[in-house]
């Protein structure tokens, strides 16, 4: 923006100058040629009076003298013409004038009639100054007297106003320039401290201010704009902080209460309270994980998004590890594909609670003898995939893209376990890391929900994982198709 703003402002200028100074040296110079023109027709009509009786009577003598003298002392060719329009006299031999604008002067003269010319004459036209007077008397023209002129001098004087011009033009460009580079960096340093401020604010520095103290007034409330917008935002996300806090101590707390009060009756049920009982603490359990659940979502709604080195293979072995046996439970097989190492950038635990919370729906929700395949990639374009992808029943386009919505659930899945906040809280950890949570339809059917990190140093080649090979007796393995991360 900076060089732009450079560019258009000496450009501007050099438009203005150029607007201004080219016609300020056209003027000049028509004037200049104005000047000489008339001197020039002066001294021609002079010699049209003096050959006028020389013509006559017959005695020319006396005006070819003169005009000789003036053409030895000036250096301007003089020309006498006849009624005819042929040539009677020349002070320098094989003078030319048979060009058409000159022969048009000559026939204006011849008619009687004066034309002053109105030619600008530029430091680069080479052409001789032509003036042309009737010679007459008494309304009857008997001949034309034809001044040659050198241009060379109005010329020069012509091109030192021009070259005088041209000096001033390029001593204010070059002052403009001069005067780019600080007019606007003091313009537009407020812009780029409220730059670093709003990069600053995403990165979840809420500490960062802009300057007031420079730049332009209307910058300047700007920055005290979002200087007073930063601070609200600071004092919100604070309480909302604060409120994770209390509500971290202050909602278990209770449950926990409520939960021992309850097993301390335990032993005092008569056998039809026991279905009551059962019942109770089920719902005191649920109402523990949904309580996680909202922390968790809140954690990751305010969550300190400064990302660390992880390595996103070893991660997925863990988790892999750590829900195998709940999946065979499901009748689910589980398993990982993909290197070994595959660095990545996260925020603390992001990673891990995203693919808890995918795992789980997915060993959920594919149904008994369904696969799911935890594949991790090491990509070329410097970013890491982590996918996990179910063969199980799936669902469609339209429930894939609400999946994301807080406590949305499927209707068909309104009596499984779940708070329907494991997807919400694993988009908010991922997008906080800088990354992207993708949520598509697996090939042939099934669930593809796709991870993708910033590297933590840039690729040096694709790592994939061999193909995953059909189990006998099983359905076939998900396919995940290329995705855009």
């Amino acid at each position: 923006m900076l060089r732009r703003l450079r560019i258009v402002y000496v450009g501007l200028t050099a438009s203005v100058l150029v607007g201004l100074c080219v016609p300020l040296a056209a003027s000049f110079a028509a004037a200049q040629a104005q000047i000489v023109y008339i001197d020039r027709f002066n001294d021609t009509a002079y010699f049209a009076s003096l050959a006028e009786p020389a013509l006559r009577t017959d005695r020319a003598e006396a005006l070819h003298q003169i005009l000789d003298q003036h053409y030895q002392l000036y250096g301007i060719a003089v020309a006498v013409i006849g009624r005819d329009g042929k040539t009677l006299y020349e002070t320098r031999d094989g003078l030319d004038l048979s060009a058409r604008e000159t022969r048009d002067k000559i026939d204006t003269a011849l008619a009687g009639r004066y034309r002053l010319p109105q030619e600008t004459v530029w430091p680069w036209n080479t052409d001789d100054i032509v003036v042309v007077a009737p010679i007459s008397s008494g309304g009857q023209v008997s001949g034309a007297i034809v001044t040659v002129s050198p241009s060379l001098g109005l010329r020069s004087s012509s091109g030192a106003q021009i070259a005088v011009l041209a000096i001033v033009s390029i001593a204010c460009l070059l002052v403009a320039i001069a005067a780019a580079g600080p007019l606007t960096r003091w313009m537009l340093r407020p812009v780029e401290n409220l730059a670093g401020a709003v990069h600053a604010l995403g990165d979840g520095r809420f500490g960062d201010r802009v300057r007031v103290d420079s730049g332009p007034p209307e910058l300047r409330r700007l920055a005290e704009s979002f200087n007073r917008m930063a601070d609200r935002i600071a004092t919100l996300v604070e309480r909302q902080r604060s409120f994770v806090s209390y509500a971290s101590h202050q909602l278990r707390t209770p449950l926990a209460t409520v939960r021992l009060c309850v097993d301390n009756i335990r032993p005092a049920l008569r056998p039809h309270g026991i279905d009551d009982y059962e019942l109770m603490a089920e719902e005191i359990e649920r109402m523990g994980r949904v309580c996680d659940a909202l922390l968790a979502y809140a954690r990751a709604e305010v969550m300190d998004d400064a990302v660390e080195d992880v390595d996103a293979a070893v991660i997925a072995d863990e988790r892999v590890g750590v829900w195998r046996s709940l999946a065979a439970q499901f009748g689910v097989r589980l398993q990982r594909v993909g290197p070994s190492s595959a660095p990545a950038r996260a925020a603390a635990e992001a990673l891990d609670q995203s693919l808890d919370a995918l795992l789980s729906n997915a060993i959920k929700f594919a149904g008994d003898g369904a696969e799911v395949i935890v594949a991790v990639e090491s990509d070329v374009d410097g970013r890491v995939a982590v996918h996990v992808v179910d063969n199980g029943p799936g669902m469609p386009p339209e429930d894939l893209a609400r999946a994301r919505e807080p406590f949305w659930r499927r209707t068909t899945h309104q009596n499984i376990d779940g708070s329907g906040l494991g997807v919400t809280i694993a988009d908010s950890l991922i997008t906080a890391s800088g990354g992207r949570l993708d949520l598509m339809t697996a090939q042939p059917h099934g669930v593809h929900a796709k991870i993708t990190l910033p590297a933590a140093e840039p690729a040096r080649g694709a790592l994939r994982g061999p193909p995953a090979v059909a189990a006998p007796g099983r359905p076939g393995p998900p396919v995940w198709p290329d995705v855009p991360g």
